[in-house]
């Protein structure tokens, strides 16, 4: 079977068929270019998207346990970036592992119901993501622009019911990816080539690719991000101005600039690496572009690449850039090692009582 290199599995556009029998001899070089780096990317794309899965399991898992376990963490700030940790988790379970043994296999091998349900779950996880980063700019601007005024709305109640309003709207808006995505089989007429099924988009009499793709690109990407800069425009110089009308001690400057600043990383973070995606997802849909050379197919996965990597990276930036983030994760790995040296250091008898005493429940 010829690479699938037409089909992209962040949101799936269409596979094209490819005879050999009836290509030209430029297509035939281009088929032949297609299998050098095949191999190739069938064995890196898998082994890199396992580095991105594991770093963002385990890192993200990191997060939400540090937050939730310390009290003095639970900011409104802090359970924004949980829920983005929550988000990307379901992007590293649902979406890495099938995308990488879609790049191995030569059909899509899970059938059409789990083709429906990834295909749902990696834009609910999409959608959730940039519209937390929403969430958590407005929350900057009001810290930044109305500190005083925007204590009553800046609370854990208010923040854990917008957190579950985002997750209910989106879980509903996003209902119709599951029905217009599906298993296609693909029969190219070559007999050296059997035919194989594909986990697409399926266009049908309501709803394009074009017009698929195009809502797909504004509401998941241009639209947040153009509120987001408004936000940001509109605070930057509120926040970098002295004598603002509000009393502050130093310190406390100090901590909002840093908060901010961690939030506008995460932001930017998020935007650069899924920008080179998106904008292939859409030339793609509109037939502008085609990844029908090296240099297109090497980009596909790059930009692919670099998209899931945003779920693995944000766990390192609270590290670098917070001070309380790179503390609680210190003590929580710190806690863990000790507990695993106390435990190998018990004698038998008194792991045996230690556990039928915790079996028990007192």
């Amino acid at each position: 079977m010829p690479p699938n290199f037409e089909n992209i599995s962040v949101i799936s556009s269409p596979a094209t068929p490819y005879n050999y029998n009836n290509a030209t001899a430029k297509e035939q070089d281009l088929f032949q270019d297609f299998y050098e780096i095949s191999s190739l990317v069938r064995i890196t794309v898998p082994l890199c998207f396992g580095v991105i899965a594991l770093t963002g399991f385990f890192g993200n898992i990191l997060v939400i346990l540090v937050v939730c376990l310390n009290k003095q963490m639970h900011s409104t700030t802090n359970l924004l970036i949980v829920n983005l940790a929550v988000a990307d988790l379901l992007f590293v379970i649902f979406c890495i592992p099938f995308t990488a043994a879609d790049y191995v296999a030569d059909s899509w091998p899970f059938g059409d119901l789990w083709c429906r349900t990834v295909q749902y779950l990696i834009v609910v996880a999409a959608f959730t993501s940039i519209y937390t980063l929403v969430l958590m700019s407005i929350d900057r601007f009001l810290a930044v622009v109305h500190p005083i005024r925007s204590r009553m709305l800046r609370t854990e109640k208010i923040t854990k019911i917008c957190i579950a309003a985002i997750w209910t709207i989106i879980l509903l808006v996003c209902l119709p990816v599951a029905f217009t995505h599906g298993v296609v089989k693909t029969d190219d007429d070559d007999p050296d080539f059997p035919e194989f099924e594909v986990c697409q988009f399926i266009p049908n009499d309501f709803l394009g690719l074009q017009t698929y793709q195009i809502i797909f690109f504004t509401s998941s990407y241009l639209l947040p991000l153009m509120v987001i800069s408004g936000l940001y425009m509109r605070m930057i110089t509120r926040l970098w101005r002295q004598g603002s009308g509000v009393r502050m001690s130093v310190e406390s400057q100090r901590g909002r600039k840093r908060v901010t600043r961690l939030v506008v990383v995460v932001v930017i973070a998020f935007a650069s690496l899924w920008l080179p995606v998106q904008l292939i997802l859409l030339l793609k849909a509109l037939y502008i572009y085609h990844a029908d050379t090296k240099f297109t197919v090497i980009l596909q996965v790059v930009a692919q690449t670099l998209a899931y990597a945003s779920s693995c990276i944000n766990p390192v930036l609270y590290a670098f850039l917070s001070d309380n983030f790179r503390k609680a994760f210190h003590k929580a790995i710190n806690c863990s090692n000790r507990f695993q040296n106390y435990s190998s250091d018990l004698p038998p008898a008194r792991k045996t009582s230690y556990a039928r005493t915790s079996s028990t429940g007192f």
